[in-house]
């Protein structure tokens, strides 16, 4: 099933109030957080939208309270792909796709960086396959959108912050549209 941009604004007013699993956010404040951070820097739409949605996979399951702590990888980054395939193209899919592996190229690449990564992302790095090694960093640096996943893995880090102010949700649902494909965005109207 396709996910409408109406249903992706329905699925962040029901189910985006949820604790952002072991942070001081929601999972709508942080959706909100990463895509302004996106913005701010002047991402494109596709980068904001992927922004806003990276995370949209934690909302459709139920394996409840934090996966992490029960051992569960909940695959995130791959689980909202085929509700967003239909009305997204690569430039936004990619960069959700590989932004779980963005954390484990800075791990390797970036002195300080696993050290500086919440409790609950340091757990998830080791369900997710842990820092990459030499040729697991050359070959995802060599993947198309690569750099935008890990420009979205910045934000992504830093938009945990309790209170911080954003635009609202209806504000970004215009990147969406901007971002969605012609024939998808023809549909929205």
């Amino acid at each position: 099933m396709s996910l409408s941009i109406p249903d992706i604004v329905g699925l962040f007013e029901t189910k985006g109030h949820a604790q952002y699993d072991g942070e001081p956010v929601t999972q709508l404040e942080h959706a909100l957080q990463s895509a302004h951070l996106a913005e701010q820097e002047g991402a494109d739409s596709a980068l904001i939208a992927a922004s806003l949605l990276h995370d949209l996979g934690h909302l459709l399951h139920d394996f409840g309270g934090t996966p992490t702590q029960q051992g569960l990888d909940d695959l995130h980054q791959y689980r909202c792909l085929p509700f967003l395939r239909a009305l997204f193209g690569a430039a936004t899919l990619e960069p959700i796709r590989l932004h779980v592996d963005a954390k484990r190229f800075l791990c390797a690449r970036v002195p300080g960086y696993l050290e500086a990564l919440s409790p609950d992302s340091k757990r998830s790095l080791q369900l997710q396959g842990g820092v990459f090694d030499e040729a697991q960093a050359k070959a995802f640096e060599a993947l198309p959108y690569a750099m935008d996943a890990v420009r979205l893995r910045r934000w992504d880090d830093t938009a945990k912050l309790a209170d911080a102010k954003t635009p609202h949700l209806a504000y970004y649902a215009r990147h969406l549209a901007l971002a969605s494909k012609p024939v998808a965005a023809a549909a929205q109207a």
